[in-house]
């Protein structure tokens, strides 16, 4: 190799490696879980009024540290069945390239800076929303339930139905009952939600011993919860029609996306197989996105 080259390779590496660290506290986030948390904060924004560009920003940049706090702190706190799991044995800290003391000094220290930054820009209770959400999936569901208790996701995924109440926060200084509302929404949505995925992979919880709902009752009692759960959403998804919290547009969408998702419980339930628990995994991501979409039409229109 030519003096010339190996300067080159040397100037590469230093930018490979940074580029590398990036990507790898970018992982300890979460984004693709923060992707629709951030979409329900700004449709609910919108439900909420008018608020400016700057505003849904500041929510969205407070909104995604607070949850990639929570996100780091989880990588480091599950650090030793992460190892043990095929679907998260690369992730940065049981694969080595990040250490736990890091991850977790990362996620306490976005924690922080969500909640001074959401201070001074936005109100206190909005920023207090956001911490509530983080001590929730951190203390309450990663810490206490997730190894105790297979009701870890019903109780600890309240977690993920705070951004609507600091959408609303953000926008009003206040909480409402259609604040309530949406946050009600998605956390009888995630169960499903969630419970669909475990099926896909019960074997891996079972290895580590987590109490997942298929694995601690089984699958067949997972299914049947996914389709309680399935009906207990349409029906709350209902309710504007009996209050005029929304109009007819969200109700409609809610009838046909709901009566789609009930579907594909009852399929799921009926053929107990793979491709349904992976259908109505795919499918419950885009039902709750565009049923937020539909909230925001139907006020705008």
């Amino acid at each position: 190799m030519s003096a010339q080259s190996s300067s080159a390779a040397l100037a590469v590496a230093p930018q490979s490696r940074l580029r590398q660290l990036l990507s790898d506290y970018l992982e300890l986030t979460k984004p693709k879980v923060q992707s629709l948390l951030l979409l329900t904060t700004i449709t609910t924004m919108e439900v909420a009024g008018n608020p400016p560009a700057s505003k849904i920003a500041l929510a969205c940049l407070g909104g995604y540290l607070s949850a990639g706090g929570a996100g780091a702190v989880n990588h480091y706190w599950d650090r030793d069945i992460d190892a043990q799991m095929a679907r998260t044995a690369s992730r940065p800290v049981p694969s080595g390239r990040v250490s736990p003391r890091a991850a977790l000094t990362f996620g306490l220290s976005l924690a922080a800076l969500s909640f001074l930054l959401m201070s001074l820009t936005l109100n206190v209770l909005a920023a207090s929303l956001a911490l509530a959400g983080f001590v929730g999936y951190v203390g309450v569901y990663t810490i206490w339930l997730k190894r105790r208790s297979p009701q870890n996701i019903v109780i600890g995924g309240a977690a993920g139905a705070i951004p609507p109440l600091v959408g609303w926060a953000a926008v009003h200084n206040s909480l409402s009952w259609t604040a309530v509302y949406l946050f009600a929404i998605v956390f009888y949505w995630t169960p499903p939600h969630f419970w669909a995925l475990s099926l896909l992979m019960k074997d891996e919880y079972a290895k580590v011993k987590i109490p997942m709902l298929p694995v601690v009752r089984g699958e067949a009692e997972t299914r049947r919860q996914i389709l309680l759960y399935s009906l207990l959403l349409y029906a709350l998804t209902q309710l504007p029609a009996c209050t005029g919290m929304f109009g007819i547009i969200y109700e409609a969408c809610s009838i046909v996306l709901g009566l789609v998702f009930v579907i594909g419980a009852v399929i799921l339930y009926r053929r107990a197989d793979r491709r349904s628990a992976l259908r109505l995994y795919l499918y419950s991501l885009a039902y709750l996105a565009l049923l937020f979409c539909a909230m925001v039409v139907d006020v705008k229109l």
